[in-house]
């Protein structure tokens, strides 16, 4: 049973919807949430009733990233980050066997963008906004994006992502294959329902199967630990604790 109230979930029809929350905070993600995340994700996986999931999100922007806050208290704690609810979060979505369908609206940052490179079926606003701005934070990338979006996008245009901290729009994205479609912001989440909701009609086995065929779910896995571990000796280095801190006067957030 869900607890979060930042994550909302529902089913109906073959169909699990999870719409991030957190409109006033642009759904940076928790530690609570990501927990609410997996959860729903390792509970859909396991009900034969559930064929497709959705993601969504209230307010103007997608997701906004990982909590800065929820970062500097992981940085100064002794858990291993490796345990830590984001990196399980991305290990169950690296291996979610079912179909997953993203709506994208506003702003997409770090996680926000990278969770989309597990989607299936993406659906973006005209007004959003994709960065994965790891480099700036004095990080590196997480989720197999090291992988996955040069594989998708070109080494080039990755590496300017990462490292530049560019960003691509919705028009950007759906010209470099992240996207399905661009549409006005009202019409992207029926649009992707509408999607997700004719996957959830087909016939389920088939369609993780045919998922199955097309993600090479070890190789993903390897990279996943591969950037963790470099993650957590890059997030208690002393230029990412010069980042955070600096990030944390500019916002004022409570460390």
């Amino acid at each position: 049973m869900n607890t979060c109230p930042q994550v909302r979930i529902e089913a109906a029809s073959g169909l699990l919807a999870i719409t991030l929350a957190r409109p006033e905070k642009k759904n940076a993600l928790t530690a609570q949430m990501y927990q609410a995340l997996v959860q729903a994700l390792e509970q859909a996986s396991a009900d034969p009733a559930i064929h497709v999931v959705l993601l969504d999100a209230e307010g103007d922007d997608f997701c906004a990233g990982n909590d800065i806050a929820d970062f500097v208290a992981q940085a100064r704690s002794a858990q291993a980050l490796e345990s830590a609810d984001v990196f399980r979060f991305v290990r169950v979505l690296a291996a979610f066997d079912k179909p997953l369908v993203a709506a994208v609206r506003g702003r997409a940052v770090g996680i926000g963008t990278t969770m989309l490179l597990h989607c299936d079926l993406v659906y973006v606003a005209d007004d959003a906004r994709f960065s994965t701005p790891f480099v700036d934070l004095a990080l590196v990338p997480e989720a197999a994006s090291s992988l996955l979006l040069p594989q998708r996008i070109g080494h080039v245009r990755a590496f300017a992502l990462f490292a530049l901290g560019e960003t691509l729009d919705g028009a950007g994205a759906l010209a470099c294959g992240l996207a399905n479609a661009t549409l006005p912001a009202h019409e992207v989440s029926p649009r992707a329902r509408a999607a997700a909701q004719l996957l959830a009609a087909k016939p389920a086995l088939a369609l993780q199967a045919t998922k199955k065929l097309m993600r090479d779910h070890e190789r993903m896995l390897a990279v996943i630990e591969a950037e963790g571990r470099e993650f957590a000796q890059r997030l208690k280095s002393t230029e990412a604790q010069a980042m955070f801190q600096a990030f944390v006067s500019r916002r004022g957030v409570k460390s």
